[in-house]
């Protein structure tokens, strides 16, 4: 007679796990893998029919495929040899640091995610903080791009904002894939800004090795034609002026070009305006040598008292959105072109050529960065920092250079075509934030305000800053009326 065997209840649960495993991985798991792949690439062939610019087969390559890809190009293992012979190390050990590089770099971009919920989360954020105004596009120059080109927005670096503001925007012509700092190295933002396309970058990094990985993945993709978008002031103005151009990315992107029959690289400018940039008060504070370091509990502190704050003022229905935010594109420019008529003989000719692209591309986003009221009120105020100024005085001001900066072709932003109701826009959103007190009927700068007051002005500094005339008047194009 047979013998009954026990076994511990957690043996049994054990076997019972392992054997609900092995069916999930060979029956259910190779089925939900092949229902989502087939359901990107129908969201892909969908999205890229409307699409101006197309989502290249780069960009939707297996990520594990790209990191070995850029891990073992020929220029990087040519890189490792040269450091292993120089400071003799081992290859093994810089081949560990060059595949940890590359699986730093390489993003991991999701249609999917990026089209249904990245972008549709861009609208919302940016509808919900900002009146959202597309200015003006030079229509004729971006229709007339190469499809084969290698498209790359240049823009200048107000806010975080800016990369939920410029993809919202841009998402009805292409999927941007952004260069990111570090500050976005963090779980689990790191994981979605991958899946967007994003790339991280050190920018400040002095190894030699990994900026070497950095440039062949950047050429690699301009090559394939992956639309990129890029601030070459490098980071964050922290005094709200036009920063001068690092050139890191912008001389790897133009790498491409060195192979025949290579597509063309062309640089479409963006400028970028707020009446508010959240960042102001921490940006301006940080150029203050003397200001005490703050620690990260108190920006946490301070960030979500902000966000209650905002809350509240809802609740009551006393909360009004951050002014206007607005985006503007300039006319595209041919690296191609722009190398041919800068013919260089030699390295020194060639880094000139590239210094002087730099500074072209630069003039041309702050020939398209908008004006907006609160940085035409604050232009006053930053002339007259001491003054008490009557609202019609001060609005007297203000046109006189709207008109002037008008005249000289630059895009002022004018709500409703009514340039009263904009400056009274501008006034209100200063004297909200308590940036400008009225007494007596008379407007003043607040006590210890005028460098945020100076930060709003020096958005649109750089058009006073010009030659007269210099300026182009862009192409306007249609938009919705302020609601």
């Amino acid at each position: 007679m047979a013998e009954m065997v026990s076994i511990p209840i957690w043996l049994a649960a054990l076997v019972v796990v392992l054997a609900a495993l092995s069916v999930l991985d060979r029956f259910l798991l190779p089925g939900v893998r092949w229902f989502l792949r087939r359901r990107v690439t129908q969201v892909v062939e969908e999205i890229n029919t409307r699409l101006d610019l197309k989502i290249q087969s780069f960009k939707l390559t297996r990520r594990e495929v790209l990191i070995d890809r850029l891990t073992y190009d020929a220029e990087v293992m040519a890189a490792v040899t040269e450091k292993a012979d120089a400071d003799n190390i081992p290859r093994e050990v810089l081949m560990a640091d060059v595949a940890r590089y590359a699986r730093e770099i390489v993003p991991a971009f999701n249609a999917y995610v990026y089209f249904r919920v990245g972008a549709w989360a861009a609208r919302r954020v940016a509808e919900w903080l900002y009146r959202v105004r597309l200015g003006y596009a030079n229509e004729d120059g971006l229709t007339s791009v190469d499809p084969e080109a290698s498209v790359v927005f240049v823009m200048n670096h107000r806010s975080n904002m800016d990369y939920v503001l410029v993809a919202y925007l841009a998402a009805s012509r292409t999927a941007l894939s952004y260069a990111v700092g570090e500050w976005a190295r963090i779980w689990p933002l790191q994981t979605l800004i991958r899946s967007l396309g994003a790339y991280f970058v050190r920018r400040n990094s002095g190894d030699a090795l990994y900026r070497r990985v950095l440039e062949r993945y950047v050429a690699m993709a301009t090559a394939a034609g992956v639309v990129q978008a890029v601030y070459p002031e490098g980071g964050l103005s922290r005094d709200g002026r036009l920063r001068p151009p690092r050139l890191g990315l912008l001389n790897y992107m133009l790498k491409s070009l060195e192979t025949d029959g290579a597509k063309d690289v062309v640089f479409v400018p963006v400028g970028i305006n707020y009446d508010r940039v959240f960042e102001d008060r921490s940006l301006v504070r940080s150029l203050d040598e003397d200001a005490e370091r703050r620690t990260t509990g108190f920006a946490l502190k301070k960030t979500f008292g902000f966000i209650g704050h905002n809350f509240a003022l809802m609740a009551t229905g006393k909360w009004y959105r951050f002014g206007y935010a607005c985006v503007n594109f300039g006319a595209p420019v041919s690296a191609r072109a722009w190398i041919e008529s800068h013919e260089a003989v030699d390295e020194d000719a060639q880094r000139e050529s590239i210094e002087a692209l730099g500074q072209h591309l630069m003039g041309q986003v702050g020939q398209v960065v908008p004006v907006l009221p609160v940085s035409l009120i604050a232009t006053v105020f930053a002339n007259r920092p001491d003054d008490r100024i009557s609202e019609l005085d001060l609005k007297v001001a203000a046109h006189a250079i709207k008109t002037r900066l008008e005249t000289e072709g630059a895009q002022v932003y004018v709500p409703h075509a009514d340039a009263d109701y904009a400056l009274s826009v501008g006034l209100r959103m200063l004297t909200l934030r308590h940036l400008v007190v009225e007494k007596d009927g008379l407007f003043s700068v607040a006590e210890g305000e005028h460098p945020m007051l100076q930060y709003y002005a020096n958005a649109i500094a750089h058009y006073f800053e010009r030659e007269p005339g210099t300026l182009q008047k862009p192409t306007e194009i249609s938009r919705k009326d302020d609601v």
